[in-house]
């Protein structure tokens, strides 16, 4: 057979959505018709998970009753057989990984594990976007052979996330800018994570296996963790002084330079400009602005030479890193603000369902004949 087809799907349309809209052209981010930039400057991470799973902005008392749902302990806390199950796994597990089996593992805990209706699902996805920043914490004291900080319902997502991950209050600066980057990651159209979700949620599985194979396709490099490779990067450079020079050797060897393109921007991704600020921010507040002067230094040279603009991935991780978060826990991270968009996306699949079941277009023989095993 033979057909058009496009490698990686590049431009394909495969569906409608009404929840997350990119121009590329203009370099905007949309989530249900708001511009990003408008809810990094006026909204929270709390009420961007309202308008992602209901459609519009919520009013005072929804947004009140939604931040409480968020941050209640039942919702919050892990349940003890988990936490057994993190301390029995190895040490040098990755935090993927565990993310991906906690996930998988909360299903069995669940009262509303069988139920697929929308009210369960909404259900679930509050005990998933309030329970993931919980399980990440865990796991970075446990492996340190710490003790998990239990979550304080008085704390929005981001400070809590911060408070169980430390264990000490962080800084109001702190807490905008991680707020902001939950923002900033809260959802991305048809990325590969998210059509994961959908693929499986197309199959009228539930939530809980929907968002487990999403954090399997966002634990692959080439997706969710190019943050962790561009700070990689800033480590091998060292200084600022040697920045420079070190940016354009690698361009002579054609080597890859993580956190520049788009699939989709064709110019700056919206989302860049915010974190660099931030970082910079944190940086001064912390007496340490030399990751975001590497960073600086190579996205001017590769601007200038590729024109190629730095995406979400190129500042995220020295923001985070002036946090104190361990570098292999940025993708972990990425997961506690997208598994919005995956559970809205999740909600909309349900919705209006119809399998996914593409075709491939096939290469290879069609009229072998068989040989029997003895005359081979």
């Amino acid at each position: 057979m033979s057909g058009e087809h496009k490698g990686g799907l590049e431009d394909v349309v495969v569906s409608t959505s009404d929840v997350c809209f990119i121009d590329g052209d203009e370099g905007r981010l949309v989530y249900r018709g708001y511009d990003v930039n408008e809810l990094v400057e006026h909204s929270s991470f709390e009420e961007v998970v309202y308008l992602l799973w209901h459609g519009g902005l919520p009013s005072r008392k929804e947004l009140d009753a939604h931040r409480k749902a968020l941050a209640a302990t039942a919702n919050r806390k892990l349940p003890p057989k988990l936490l057994g199950i993190l301390r029995a796994l190895p040490k040098r597990t990755s935090p993927m990984e565990v993310l991906r089996t906690g996930v998988s593992a909360l299903s069995a805990f669940d009262p509303d594990a069988a139920d697929n209706s929308r009210e369960a699902t909404l259900r679930k996805s509050i005990r998933l976007t309030a329970r993931l920043p919980t399980l990440v914490a865990a796991w970075e004291r446990i492996r340190r052979g710490k003790a998990p900080v239990a979550p304080n319902p008085r704390l929005g997502l981001a400070a809590n996330f911060l408070a169980t991950l430390s264990g000490t209050r962080p800084s109001p600066l702190a807490v905008k800018t991680f707020d902001v980057g939950l923002i900033l990651h809260a959802d991305h159209e048809f990325n590969a994570s998210t059509f994961a979700a959908r693929v499986t949620a197309a199959t009228m599985s539930d939530v809980h296996s929907a968002i487990t194979s999403a954090i399997g396709a966002l634990k692959g490099p080439l997706h969710g963790g190019a943050n962790e490779q561009v700070m990689r990067m800033v480590e091998r450079i060292g200084t600022p002084a040697r920045a420079e020079g070190w940016i354009r050797q690698a361009l002579a060897d054609k080597a890859r330079i993580m956190g520049f393109g788009h699939r989709v921007y064709r110019v700056e991704d919206p989302r860049a400009k915010h974190l660099r600020r931030l970082a910079t921010e944190l940086g001064r507040q912390t007496g340490d602005t030399s990751d975001v002067e590497i960073l600086d230094i190579v996205a001017r040279i590769v601007s200038g030479d590729k024109r190629l603009f730095p995406n979400v991935d190129f500042y995220s991780g020295a923001a985070y890193a002036s946090m104190g978060i361990p570098t292999d826990q940025f993708t972990p991270v990425f997961a506690m603000s997208r598994v919005a968009g995956w559970t809205a996306h999740v909600l909309e699949q349900h919705a209006n369902n119809r399998l996914i079941r593409p075709r491939s277009d096939y290469t290879g023989p069609t009229h072998l004949a068989y040989v029997p095993l003895d005359r081979r």
